[in-house]
């Protein structure tokens, strides 16, 4: 079996780029054949297809009119992209292409390019983009359905991005064209992280037949549940309105709840300036992030925007932490309430604060759902289940 794997990040710069490593890394050790398809990057790791991969390119970056012009048309359709993983698909000949996230930089151009090819194609949704311009599914800070139905022109109408005619027009644009193209269309499989994602979806722009359920996967060895429990809850992402962090800011403030933050973002100065509880620490990672995971006494993800399958959950179970979740997206697939954790209304200040302040009464409860956690992440989330199951789909096509 060859694997053609595309991802325009070929290094870790969040968790849709762990999924693919994990399975890049795991195909390998099966003796599969795993070739790459990225973008240009000082950060990337080391990969013997690099001339093969595409220059940088960053379509919100500045520059003259023309530079933005040619940013914005390389958005639409990229025929860099499409040439060079037209000559690496001649070169390698690989039974599939697997792409990741693949927007705007390699384009879905790159699809029907390996269809015309021969080349089975899967695609693994890591957020909304087909359903959705902006991709997130949010506008003005809260959780947004207009353009499920395909109707994209909302994309426009309520300037999504970032209050911006032009930006908003542009991916209107981009949207139209590849539903135009059918780049979509020519996948043989797709992989939806949640059941929420699949039935997204599944409502108009895919057939159900198509698509099939994958949870993200944790390797349980890597992470120890020890239960260390040093007396606060940890909130881990970017700091942005979508996350619900000033739902948080409120509830930690009537709860008094120690709460840590570790992350950067757009909120970071409105989170200091008004809500001095939270305790900001900045980006971090590496052993500092899991020394503050392992000493957390629960985590939180106040999400209110539709999540897929986040990682950050998944991370907190292998830990052995009670995770206190929105009801949004796919985290309730993942928390089950009174057992692994807490759920609330999103954007539920009152409750959120009685979530937090029961669990952080109550060092037994948090231990038993801790373990509960644990459990069941191994059975349900495992690494290994996932990547059986990928293995799966790819031996369905083949």
């Amino acid at each position: 079996m060859k694997i053609l794997f595309a991802n325009k990040f070929f290094f870790l710069n969040g968790g849709s780029e762990t999924v693919f490593f994990q399975e890049r890394e795991f195909l390998q050790s099966q003796g599969v054949e795993v070739f790459d398809f990225s973008m240009h990057d000082a950060r990337n790791q080391a990969s013997e297809q690099a001339a093969y991969f595409v220059g940088a390119a960053n379509y919100k970056g500045g520059g003259g009119k023309l530079q933005k012009l040619k940013s914005a048309v390389s958005l639409l359709h990229s025929p860099e992209a499409v040439r060079k993983i037209t000559t690496l698909i001649e070169t390698v000949r690989p039974d599939i292409l697997h792409c990741h996230n693949i927007y705007h930089q390699l384009t879905p151009s790159i699809i029907k390019a390996a269809h015309r090819l021969g080349v089975k194609t899967v695609l693994t949704l890591h957020d909304y983009k087909v359903v959705c311009p902006t991709y997130v599914r949010v506008r003005d800070g809260k959780a947004c359905s207009d353009c499920i139905g395909g109707d994209f022109f909302n994309v426009v109408r309520h300037r999504c991005s970032d209050g911006s005619l032009g930006r908003s027009a542009l991916l209107f644009a981009e949207a139209k064209l590849q539903q135009w193209m059918g780049s979509y269309d020519v996948l043989d499989r797709v992989i939806a992280p949640s059941a929420f994602m699949q039935r997204s979806v599944t409502q108009w722009r895919f057939p159900a037949e198509k698509v099939v359920l994958n949870y993200n996967g944790i390797d349980p060895l890597r992470f120890s549940a020890g239960g260390a429990d040093e007396g606060y809850v940890l909130y881990l992402g970017r700091l942005s309105a979508e996350k619900g962090l000033l739902t948080l800011g409120q509830a930690q403030a009537a709860s008094g709840v120690p709460v840590k933050v570790a992350g950067t973002g757009p909120l970071d100065e409105t989170l200091r300036s008004r809500f001095p509880g939270l305790q900001l620490l900045g980006y971090q990672s590496g052993e500092p992030l899991r020394q503050l995971i392992a000493g957390a006494s629960a985590i939180v993800v106040p999400s209110e925007w539709h999540e897929n399958c986040p990682m950050s959950v998944l991370e907190a179970m292998a830990c052995g932490k009670p995770v206190i979740g929105s009801r949004m997206g796919g985290i309730p697939e993942l928390v089950q309430e009174g057992v692994t954790g807490r759920l609330f209304e999103c954007g539920n200040v009152a409750e959120l604060q009685a979530c937090l302040s029961a669990l952080m009464a109550d060092a037994d409860l948090r231990a038993a759902m801790g373990r509960a956690g644990r459990e069941r992440l191994e059975q349900n989330y495992s690494l290994a289940r996932h990547n059986s199951a990928l293995l799966d789909t790819y031996k369905s096509l083949l």
